[in-house]
């Protein structure tokens, strides 16, 4: 096995840790109620606060949809246990790019004072598309179909 193969191993063990924690994550704590989330939203009313109330309410808005935070739970999850499988790291890979997508668009929009919070998205993100750049070969073909002769 060469140096190449265990890079790639240990990329899809971080993706794929990652997505797993994340995952758990999503379920340990209880969805506040709707006045939960007001009460603690009016508390940065504040100008100097917006940035962390448009995080508040994003983050509870998709709490509060009854479906959404936990479909990206099971996902991230689901998606995870993929990616660290070697005979499906593709097939997670592949589903994960949108959600790793998503998660560092949302810090370098609500985050983009939090440097270490945009290098580790940014890093999850680069390493999701690093497995599917490894594995062209099995997907190159899609983007140009020959007319047939």
């Amino acid at each position: 096995m060469g140096i190449k193969s265990i890079i790639f191993i240990i990329l899809r063990l971080i993706l794929g840790g990652m997505m797993v924690y994340g995952g758990i994550q999503k379920f340990q704590k209880p969805i506040p109620s709707p006045v939960e989330v007001v009460e603690k939203a009016e508390k940065f009313t504040a100008p100097e606060k917006e940035s962390t109330l448009q995080k508040i309410l994003y983050i509870s808005g998709a709490k509060q949809t009854g479906y959404f935070w936990q479909v990206l739970g099971i996902c991230e999850l689901i998606f995870g246990l993929l990616v660290l499988l070697q005979g499906t790291s593709f097939v997670g890979a592949i589903f994960l790019l949108p959600i790793t997508l998503h998660i560092f668009l949302f810090h370098v929009f609500l985050e983009a004072d939090e440097l270490g919070e945009l290098l580790q998205t940014g890093g999850l993100f680069a390493i999701n598309v690093l497995l599917i750049i490894k594995e062209r070969s099995k997907w190159e073909h899609l983007l140009w179909i020959r007319p047939l002769e």
